[in-house]
């Protein structure tokens, strides 16, 4: 089997795991909806105080709010992923088999990782999306170009999110536990992604900080393409040059961690 096969194989095999679950999926849409409503009328009384804040207008806050909703499993914000298992896999030698095997470690997680991002768009995604659509007057672009700007923008967010979160797994061949850092990560990803409130309105220096870090390309970039409230090639320049700069250092990680392994198990 081709590379290009085996990880495309890899990637479905993400997808159809994580569609087992259905149950948890059907809970998960639940409590995605249900945080919805209450995160859209707490937009609405804010932006009745404050109205176009963070430029927004309130039709363009509750898409916001419902589009977070959409992407907040996709984006594994809140972790979830394949990083518990992978962390795992390190702290109990198993990852040696996998850094013997014919298959780049990085690529193989990334497929998986791939695979599982689809399905959590589509199964908890849309149905949240089109309940608040029909509940709340939202914006949404009747421009096929602007879906598919959008659609680009996501596949590029969860590159950069599996990007960060492989590097946070990697971090337990030198720890002892990786809870720490995964519980790190997690609170960074809901401050920084936009999850609870647009970046747009953090104020200042803060605001341009937080902008600038990697998070903002989960859910503000797709977000801000989708409402027509940012340039789609300056937001691809922006999140790619994340996914580059993240996934060089995941593989020079991976390089040292690869040595190590090699010379512990020689």
């Amino acid at each position: 089997m081709g590379s290009g096969r085996l990880y495309a194989a890899v990637a479905v095999g993400g997808f159809r795991r994580y569609a087992t679950y259905r149950a948890a999926t059907l809970a998960g849409v639940f409590t995605n909806t249900v945080f919805g409503v209450i995160l859209a009328y707490t937009y609405i009384a804010l932006w009745d105080e404050r109205p176009h804040l963070g430029g927004y207008d309130q039709s363009q806050a509750l898409t916001y709010v419902w589009l977070a909703q959409a992407l907040l499993t996709t984006m594994c914000v809140m972790g979830t992923g394949f990083e518990d298992e992978l962390i795992e896999r390190i702290r109990t030698g198993d990852i040696a088999i996998d850094l013997y095997r014919p298959a780049d470690l990085q690529l193989w997680w990334l497929a998986q990782d791939m695979g599982r991002a689809l399905f959590q768009l589509l199964g908890r995604g849309l149905i949240p999306l089109a309940f608040g659509a029909w509940l709340f007057d939202l914006t949404l672009p009747a421009s096929p170009l602007t879906w598919l700007a959008f659609l680009g923008a996501v596949a590029l967010g969860i590159l950069v999110s599996y990007s960060f979160r492989f590097l946070v797994a990697l971090t337990a061949f030198w720890l002892l536990d990786g809870a720490g850092i995964i519980q790190m990560a997690w609170l960074a990803g809901v401050f920084c992604s936009g999850m609870v409130l647009p970046l747009n309105v953090f104020p200042g220096l803060l605001g341009e900080i937080v902008r600038a870090l990697p998070w903002a390309a989960l859910i503000q970039a797709p977000t801000d393409i989708l409402l027509g409230e940012a340039d789609p090639l300056g937001t691809f320049a922006f999140q790619a040059g994340w996914a580059v700069a993240l996934l060089a250092a995941g593989r020079l990680l991976q390089a040292v961690a690869t040595r190590r392994v090699v010379v512990q198990g020689g």
